[in-house]
């Protein structure tokens, strides 16, 4: 009798919001072995395999086969030979050891030479051999008996005095925390969400300080201090005030804290205690893994920033604490789906150029969770997330596209208010530099800690990070890279649209820094509708600026001005920006993209194509690209091109901290030690009118109290189907103004537009006219 014909796998097209089939003949294969993943089925509970060939026919002696995963995306165990290879995965019955379901279409690869080799051991071997006592969170008990010998020798060792001074024992006199009680009639805002975030960051540092101080210390009252702090917070409502559903940033901290306690007081506890402890410890950890598994299914729609987060922040550290001191081992499921996301999926918000879409505040704190965890599997399990080309390259992003001494010159959401980089930005590049050998990145660090001194308190640092923990267990674990000075010129995050450009970072008096943006992200997410938009920042000042405040996600701050493109130096058509609402499936329709991005002879070109944005709420443009030229590290051209099946107007947005000079056709803004004027060399359809407004529109005053208040430049042309639009920048310190001459010769079919600087150093650009065109 012949087999039934197994049935056909459900294999849909991906979307936008969804994950992709990878890898495919056009997946920029940059590491080795490639990244598996696909569309899974609909039964949550589906198993997989999946079958590698050289051969597009799998014959089984020159077959890969790897049965029984649970997930959608895989990272085999082994490298491949270069090569072009074949795969294709079906769903899995565990039971009789078989497919069960059809085989998906067959999809291709080729692997180069030469690529880094990032296997991941499969689950069966991964955690075979980790230590089974505690601690295991930071120190494991045999790298912990080193430590207490060399602090007993030296108190400095590793910073220790100062993290045990500032850190450990001013948390004794604390009074221990009580369960919050939440909003005011469970309606949240902004100053409780605030104050509790602190509150509970904080009891999270006195439990993890207190555990480890009296762990290498010996100090018997400090541990039961400790003791204290972790069975008060065992014993709070896991439903309550401090659960995920409530606010999940609040119970990212309460978890993350019995973790620590757990771990670090584990001997120290009677068993009901322990007991108590663990119950409470899994209890929310379930109820996080469970939300980012099953309910925010990050494996298939991956931009979900808090939930994705939530596996470097929260079920590393939580899992590694628990792991096979539950009954039901749930804790090692959860850990290795988070290694498999994070060497498979991670980084959703970018590739292996580095960049992050959320902006570089959230690269600070994507990356500093990410960081954490790379660490703490790093120590514990032989995992080096390092080795990955994402992590290998992801300093670039923050040194190319927000220097230590810019504030507002740069995209995305960012708490620091107008303050420059928080040092955990700074921080971070260190830690790379460690893992690394870049030099730069300590580079950026030393002058990143060097222009903020006093700023560890800050919300945006202390909220979130205690940096003499963070120095104490750097020193543990990785190097001091000598720092060298950046090289600067551009760089191109292929993977997110952004480009940045420095010219001598290092030396704040040529400092130029431009960053410009035309994203395949839109604006979901802590992305902006700023496709096409550009910030400069000069001679140590911002100059132009993103408007606005970052004071609350959703405040009407944020909602009716920092997310929409009227904040941003970009261009309004017919009124309107990019859609910036939110409707997830349109913000990432909302998109743009770099159509090039090159050092020339002498220039920088960049070129921006945001007209799929712009298309969402002004359908009848056809046309929305913008070209940038930096000249000579000198000065900016930047040429507008808009084409539309019916006559629009264009507004040309300029956004600076200070009010302009305005002339008919030109504009000038001064600060305290550098200034920029611009100049409207050519316009297309007609002369502008040129306005300014210092406000910031149909924002409650409330969000901003106390904030300066930034200047919006409108130069507003009038309606034509066809715009070109050709303005200079030119930035200058005020000790050393800065002319650059123009004029125009149209005698023929085109306009060329000339710039000649006192040097006479000359610069062309052709405008082609609609004659010509």
């Amino acid at each position: 009798m012949l087999a039934e014909p197994l049935p056909p796998l459900d294999e849909p097209k991906a979307g936008r919001l969804t994950i992709q089939y990878a890898p495919t003949p056009q997946t920029d294969i940059v590491e080795n072995p490639p990244r598996f993943s696909w569309i899974p089925v609909v039964d949550d509970e589906a198993a997989y395999v999946l079958r590698i060939s050289a051969d597009p026919k799998f014959p089984k002696a020159r077959t890969r086969v790897y049965d029984g995963l649970p997930h959608n995306f895989f990272t085999p165990d082994t490298p491949l030979e270069p090569g072009t290879y074949h795969w294709s995965y079906a769903t899995w019955d565990a039971e009789r050891r078989t497919p069960s379901s059809g085989w998906s279409s067959t999809r291709s690869f080729t692997v180069a030479e030469g690529l880094p080799e990032t296997p991941l051991a499969l689950r069966s071997a991964r955690l075979a051999k980790v230590a089974t006592d505690h601690p295991r969170l930071w120190l494991t008990s045999d790298r912990l008996a080193a430590f207490k010998t060399a602090v007993a020798a030296d108190p400095g060792h590793c910073s220790w005095s100062t993290f045990y001074e500032k850190s450990v024992l001013p948390w004794m006199d604390r009074e221990v925390m009580r369960e919050p009680a939440g909003y005011p009639d469970h309606q949240r805002t902004a100053p409780v969400w605030r104050q509790t975030y602190i509150d509970l960051q904080e009891a999270w540092y006195a439990i993890r300080h207190l555990a480890i101080g009296g762990r290498v210390t010996g100090d018997a009252e400090m541990t039961a201090r400790a003791r204290a702090w972790l069975l008060e917070l065992a014993g709070w409502d896991p439903t309550g005030v401090t659960s995920r559903a409530y606010t999940d940033e609040w119970a990212y901290r309460v978890c993350n804290a019995l973790a620590w306690g757990y771990d670090w007081l584990h001997d120290d506890l009677s068993e009901d205690e322990r007991r108590a402890v663990r119950a409470a410890l899994l209890e929310r950890t379930r109820d996080i893994a469970e939300h980012a598994i099953q309910n925010a299914k990050i494996h298939l729609f991956p931009y979900d920033s808090h939930a994705v987060r939530s596996v470097s922040l929260v079920l590393v550290p939580a899992c590694i604490a628990l792991l096979g001191d539950d009954e039901a081992d749930e804790a090692r499921d959860w850990l290795n789906y988070s290694i498999e996301f994070l060497m498979t999926v991670y980084s959703p918000w970018g590739d292996s150029d580095g960049g992050w879409a959320e902006g570089t505040n959230y690269w600070m704190m994507g990356i500093a969770y990410l960081i954490d965890a790379a660490n703490r599997l790093k120590s514990y399990t032989g995992i080096d997330l390092y080795q990955r080309p994402f992590l290998q390259n992801t300093g670039d992003f923050p040194l190319f596209c927000k220097a230590p001494n810019t504030r507002r010159a740069t995209f995305g959401d960012d708490s620091t208010q107008g303050d420059l980089p928080g040092i955990k930005t700074g921080l971070n590049l260190r830690q790379l530099a460690g893992a690394t050998g870049k030099g730069e990145y300590q580079w950026y660090c030393e002058e990143n800690l060097r222009l903020n001194p006093g700023t560890e308190g800050a919300f945006y640092n202390w909220g979130w990070w205690d940096t003499n923990f963070d120095e104490l267990v750097f020193q543990t674990d990785f190097p001091v890279v000598e720092a060298t000075p950046p090289a600067g010129g551009l760089r191109h995050f292929r993977g997110i649209g952004w480009v940045g450009v420095q010219h001598a970072m290092d030396d704040p008096d040529n400092h130029i820094q431009l960053v410009f943006k035309s994203s395949r992200f839109g604006s979901v997410s802590h992305s902006h509708g700023d496709q096409n938009a550009f910030c400069l920042a000069a001679y140590g000042e911002d100059l132009a600026v993103q408007s606005g405040h970052y004071v609350a996600f959703n405040s009407s701050m944020h909602r009716n001005w920092r997310r929409q493109t009227r904040s941003k130096n970009a261009i309004l058509i017919n009124g309107n920006g990019q859609y910036a609402e939110r409707d997830k499936a349109k913000a990432l329709a909302a998109t743009g993209r770099i159509l090039d991005a090159e050092t020339r002879e002498d220039h920088i070109y960049i070129r921006g194509d945001a007209t799929p944005a712009y298309r969402i709420l002004t359908p009848e443009v056809s046309r929305a690209e913008r070209e940038i030229y930096f000249v000579r590290n000198s000065y900016f051209v930047i040429v507008d091109t808009v084409d539309a099946d019916a006559p629009v107007t264009v507004e040309w947005l300029l956004h600076a901290n200070q009010p302009f000079e305005l002339g008919k056709s030109s504009f000038r803004n001064t600060q305290t030690r550098a200034g920029f004027y611009g100049q409207v060399v050519w316009s297309e359809a007609g002369k502008p009118t040129i306005t300014q407004k210092t406000e910031f529109t149909d924002v409650e005053p409330a969000d901003y109290e106390g904030l300066p208040v930034s200047t919006c430049l409108t130069a507003a042309y009038p309606a034509a189907t066809r715009h070109r639009i050709a303005t200079l920048l030119v930035p200058y310190r005020l000790d050393a103004p800065k002319r650059v001459f123009n004029f125009m010769d149209d005698q023929g079919y085109d306009a060329d537009l000339y710039f000649t600087d006192p040097d006479e150093n000359t610069f062309k650009i052709v405008m082609k006219k609609l004659a010509n065109t």
